[in-house]
């Protein structure tokens, strides 16, 4: 993995500010799928995403990143049920040959059946 070190250790390692994502894979008892497309932006440690498409009407997250780019983030959309669903997520990035980056993520369901699961989401 290869991450590029910033002098300033009130910075973080891997900035998402403006970055766009896509799952690539998800557990069964999800509700993002490849239609889905993330929008990240970042401010200072803080973390805010848009998304929606597929079975997505509308969801937000909001998140901390460590100084790994390790995310701890809440989220909550609305379904084509017309369902408000939560959760939480943690997500470790991997950095590709390219320089793109790969989420791995574990997520759990706060509403619904409180289910979790596990995705994987890759800027595009």
């Amino acid at each position: 993995m290869n991450i590029s070190i910033n002098s300033d250790k009130k910075m973080n390692r891997i900035n998402y500010n403006n970055k766009t994502f896509k799952p690539l894979s998800n557990t069964e008892n999800g509700e993002t799928s490849g239609e889905t497309i993330f929008n990240y932006i970042q401010n200072s440690n803080i973390l805010t995403a848009s998304y929606s498409g597929g079975k997505i009407k509308s969801g937000h997250i909001i998140g901390l990143v460590d100084e790994n780019g390790r995310i701890d983030m809440r989220y909550h959309q609305v379904n084509d049920r017309d369902e408000l669903m939560t959760g939480t997520c943690s997500s470790v990035p991997e950095i590709l040959p390219d320089g793109k980056i790969r989420l791995h993520e574990t997520w759990q369901w706060t509403s619904g059946d409180l289910s979790s699961g596990s995705s994987i989401i890759e800027e595009i």
